[in-house]
């Protein structure tokens, strides 16, 4: 089962070493954007231009896929001022994103500055008089602007043949997709308008605060709330940004933690994708992965080498892949697998085959994925993963630690820790007992 720890830095190694050229392409094409959003920003001075890509190039670099990058250009608007109203059901969309729940932004009473926003680019009506301002018009508004930018940065010559193409602006479409070239990686950026508005930071339900992250990530990444389009009507909160802010956060740490991203990450595009490459896991999942193994594993000790850091995001993967279901990390009651529909059949025994045998996937090849058909699952570890996940006692640090045991990856002094997974172990062999 064991790959040797050169193979694993072996792989990590051609993965960091391509980093540097994946960020001199995204400036470039950050470059041509902001020269974009200037342009839209001396037509319409509302739309504000934000410098701080810092976290953009950030998660890109570290996903280095076909992914889109989110741009988000924020409103000179009071977001303060405004009141959060839940969305009537036939205004909501059928699927939501980030399954956060759909509003309305009410604007008070004239005399405030937000009727700068509502004289020109107009409001919704609500019953009773109540004034909402409507995503929709500030989407297109901005679209039509962001097609005068272009036309002007043509004119001046300030674009070249080639560095941009608009055929991706839809109507239909909550964002506006440009694809921009970097060098010679074509990038596709995703520009939507957001409102920001200062919120009491998140609690998480049940769990402690901050464990396993730095003192206060979770107050400065859930401070600020982000509301961008969801439907011509509806807004939606963005977690977008408070996710790459903990990711950023755990990079503070030590130990090889985002080296296992990378490494997992490369597997999954590699070996793990399905034809067509829809539906299948995404850069996304993962990020929430290992967001959710920094909480359950929050002693440096799990943390010592890459091998054991991979294993700490491969059985919380393998644990959601087996009962389809991959909570997100500040809103539990939302499954990120909900709408994207992965195909658990093919998916789950790729996962397997690698935390079996990890050293025959463990290198760069750019034809055919390797071979796992025939692969057939370790039953007791399926019977472990397939426990039904009815009180929480499957989806914290007991259950991962008997699941790291099975893959002989543990290695850890912790009494405390060795206790609860002896105790949970007990309780399982008895309701095994019991259902046959």
């Amino acid at each position: 089962m064991a790959a040797s720890a050169s193979h694993w830095h072996s792989c990590l190694g051609v993965i960091v070493s391509r980093e540097r050229q994946w960020l001199e392409h995204f400036q470039r094409a950050e470059d041509i954007l902001l020269t974009l959003l200037e342009g839209v920003h001396a037509l319409e001075p509302r739309f504000l231009v934000d410098y701080a890509r810092n976290l953009e190039a950030f998660e890109f670099v570290l996903c280095s896929s076909e992914d889109a990058v989110t741009v988000e250009v924020p409103l000179r608007i009071d977001g303060d001022a405004l009141r959060v109203l839940a969305c009537q059901p036939g205004d909501s969309p059928a699927r939501n994103h980030s399954g956060l729940g759909t509003c309305y932004l009410e604007v008070p009473s004239p005399g405030t500055d937000l009727e700068d926003w509502t004289s020109t680019v107009g409001v919704m009506e609500l019953g009773g008089g109540t004034r909402c301002l409507a995503p929709g018009k500030v989407l297109q508004h901005l679209k039509e602007l962001l097609v005068s930018a272009i036309v002007q940065c043509q004119r001046r010559f300030l674009l070249q043949p080639g560095d941009l193409s608009a055929e991706n602006l839809r109507e239909d479409a909550m964002e506006l997709s440009l694809l921009i070239c970097g060098g010679w990686k074509t990038i596709r950026f995703d520009i939507v308008p957001v409102v920001r508005k200062w919120q009491e930071p998140l609690r998480l339900k049940g769990r402690l605060s901050d464990r396993g992250f730095p003192a206060g990530s979770l107050r400065k990444a859930t401070q600020e709330a982000h509301f961008v389009p969801a439907s011509p009507h509806c807004w939606r909160s963005s977690s977008h940004l408070p996710i790459l802010k903990l990711l950023q956060a755990v990079d503070m740490l030590k130990g090889p933690r985002l080296d296992s991203l990378r490494v997992l990450n490369q597997i999954r595009s590699q070996d793990w994708g399905e034809e067509g490459g829809k539906g299948g896991l995404t850069f996304k999942h993962l990020k929430m992965v290992l967001l959710w193994s920094t909480e359950f594993f929050p002693s440096p000790e799990d943390w010592q080498d890459l091998e054991g850091s991979v294993y700490r995001l491969l059985v919380i993967l393998l644990r959601c892949l087996a009962t389809q279901r991959l909570p997100h990390f500040l809103y539990p009651e939302e499954n990120l697998f909900q709408g994207d529909h992965p195909d658990f059949t093919s998916l789950y025994p790729k996962v397997e085959s690698f935390a079996w045998d990890p050293q025959r996937f463990l290198h760069f090849h750019f034809d055919l994925p390797v071979h796992t058909e025939g692969w057939k699952a370790d039953p007791r570890t399926q019977a472990l993963l397939q426990l039904p996940a009815k009180d929480g006692s499957y989806w914290d640090t007991a259950y991962f630690d008997i699941l790291l045991s099975q893959f002989q990856v543990y290695r850890i002094q912790d009494g405390v820790r060795h206790s609860a997974m002896s105790q949970l172990l007990s309780k399982i062999r008895q309701e095994i007992l019991q259902q046959s």
